[in-house]
């Protein structure tokens, strides 16, 4: 809690809505991950009934970022904040809303699950999960990262990004032969494809969290800049 800063100011009710607003992204977060968890396993045990709860889930996370936004917004009408408590409404608001849309992303793999594959193409389906369960560890991390205000934590998640990059090109390539040789295919494979790309942009989520936890920490915009650069603002050097 240190890295908040709580305690510090003459307010405590500030201390309490600065407090409270990271305990809601906290919350929501651990709902996302519930969403994809969720709907890697309908996926992955063709669980219709789990897709649909998946599905109907999706409202919650909508409004908790709805919520969670009215408060950010109210905290800087009324408190003005500056300096590090500016940039932990700036990185809560960003991330909330890069939550949200890995909750669109789990609901998209939810549709999906509610289809059906005959025994071939659910060898194809193995390989997605190897993708789905590499973005749920990014997801997870980034989310204890968050939780410690981890700079270190934050840049180790964004390096685990390259691997899911390249799973993800891999099980691209195997899709497009697959439906090379079995044009019938095509119209399931898209949907498995489609899936690996819902993916694949969590992964990227969970990149644009970890930045904004080292711009809190660091006081430093890490987006777009250099592998080695990124790394020396990590390490304050």
């Amino acid at each position: 809690m240190d890295k908040f800063n709580v305690g510090k100011h003459i307010s405590g009710r500030f201390n309490e809505e600065l407090g409270s607003v990271r305990n809601q992204v906290l919350t929501m977060g651990g709902l996302v991950e519930k969403q994809l968890s969720d709907a890697l396993t309908a996926i992955q045990n063709n669980d219709t009934e789990l897709a649909d709860r998946v599905l109907d889930n999706d409202g919650k996370i909508n409004a908790m970022e709805m919520q969670i936004d009215a408060a950010c917004g109210q905290i800087i009408a009324k408190r003005q904040p500056t300096a590090s408590d500016l940039r932990l409404v700036l990185a809560v608001i960003k991330t909330i809303s890069d939550l949200e849309r890995i909750g669109d992303e789990a609901e998209r793999l939810a549709h999906v699950a509610k289809a059906s594959f005959d025994k071939n193409q659910e060898d194809l389906l193995v390989s997605l999960e190897n993708l789905g369960q590499q973005v749920l560890s990014m997801l997870r991390n980034v989310l204890d990262a968050f939780a410690r205000m981890d700079e270190e934590a934050a840049y180790s998640v964004h390096q685990m990004d390259a691997n899911a990059d390249r799973q993800y090109e891999a099980l691209t390539r195997q899709l497009m032969t697959y439906m090379m040789e079995d044009p019938r295919s095509i119209p399931k494979i898209m949907d498995v494809m489609w899936s690996a790309r819902s993916l694949e942009r969590i992964g990227d989520r969970c990149q644009n969290i970890s930045e904004y936890i080292i711009y809190f920490v660091r006081g430093k915009d890490v987006r777009h800049i250099s592998p080695e650069m990124m790394e020396n603002t990590v390490r304050g050097r």
